[in-house]
């Protein structure tokens, strides 16, 4: 395909994410404050889009307490600093299964599989103008865990997200996921144009190669509007990949915790560095209201 590089790029800050990830670093934020803080700091530093976690204050583990996200999003919202809100709603569908002999009983410590109203119950009580919508089953590198997202609870939890008034992010970490997510589209469940994210190089997805990621992009309809992202030390490079193919970027530390080899990096950090490549190439940064008009979105808050 031919280049088309993009020159109004949008930055997504990934603030904290779901991985165990909160004993490697100190700047990865735990509590709720720590969380909006972060994403604050980020929204200043250029990112137009903050896309939030939460998790347990103390262990750092990752959660799902509507009362967490509540606090998250009321101090992001309360700050003197406009950003597009952005809340996953991948948790909820985590099968850990048991010896590979006896996969079943589930563990139970590690399985958190509920219905598709409880998926999405923080997003009617927060109404961030976009959430996510991981388009797909997948296993991850942990030995016997399984991202578990069938058909039919995608279509229901996207459905709901609609009805909310909310944007799905398509999280794409495979084609395949793609290709169901034009699925949605074609049934009418989801709202074309999509907002698509290409998660790359996450085991055992789309491998981290640009071959892939060319045909990643490629399979995505000309008028949906899609961002990419990578892992550790290859998230810059695919900031800089994602500009050139026509696409908006994703960085922070839900993927990657440096800044360069053997320097933590904090968010804001991570978003200056995206800024400076992104300006390097000769585009521009779009701002939160650039990207609500581009991407028809209501800020709103709860009644």
């Amino acid at each position: 395909m031919p280049l088309e590089i993009n020159r109004s790029v949008f930055i997504t800050c990934a603030v904290t994410g779901s991985g165990s990830t909160q004993d490697r670093s100190p700047h990865v934020p735990r509590s709720p404050q720590a969380i909006a803080e972060s994403a604050i700091d980020a929204a200043k530093a250029g990112a137009a889009v903050v896309h939030c976690h939460v998790r347990d204050p103390e262990s750092g583990a990752p959660s799902r307490d509507i009362n967490l996200y509540k606090e998250v999003t009321e101090r992001i919202r309360d700050s003197d600093t406009d950003v597009v809100l952005n809340l996953t709603a991948g948790m909820g569908g985590d099968i850990v299964f048991g010896s590979t002999e006896n996969p079943l009983p589930l563990d139970a410590a590690g399985t958190d599989m509920v219905g598709a109203s409880e998926r999405v119950a923080h997003l009617a009580a927060c109404l961030p103008e976009i959430c996510t919508l991981d388009c797909g089953t997948m296993n991850f590198s942990e030995a016997d865990y399984v991202m578990t997202n069938t058909p039919g609870m995608l279509k229901a939890m996207c459905t709901k997200m609609i009805e909310l008034g909310i944007r799905p992010e398509i999280e794409t970490f495979d084609t395949g996921h793609l290709w169901f997510a034009k699925e949605l589209a074609r049934e009418g469940v989801l709202p074309s144009p999509a907002l698509v994210q290409l998660c790359m190089g996450v085991p055992w997805g789309a491998p981290n190669d640009l071959g892939t990621f060319l045909a990643m992009v490629n399979q995505v309809p000309a008028d949906w509007y899609w961002s990419a992202f990578s892992l550790g030390r290859d998230q810059m490079p695919y900031v800089a990949s994602s500009v050139l193919a026509g696409g908006n970027v994703r960085v922070g530390l839900e993927d990657n915790l440096f800044l360069s080899k053997g320097v933590l990096a904090t968010n804001a950090q991570l978003v200056e560095r995206a800024v400076t490549l992104i300006e390097g190439m000769g585009s521009r940064i779009m701002g939160p209201e650039a990207v609500r008009d581009k991407l028809n979105l209501t800020k709103r808050a709860p009644q």
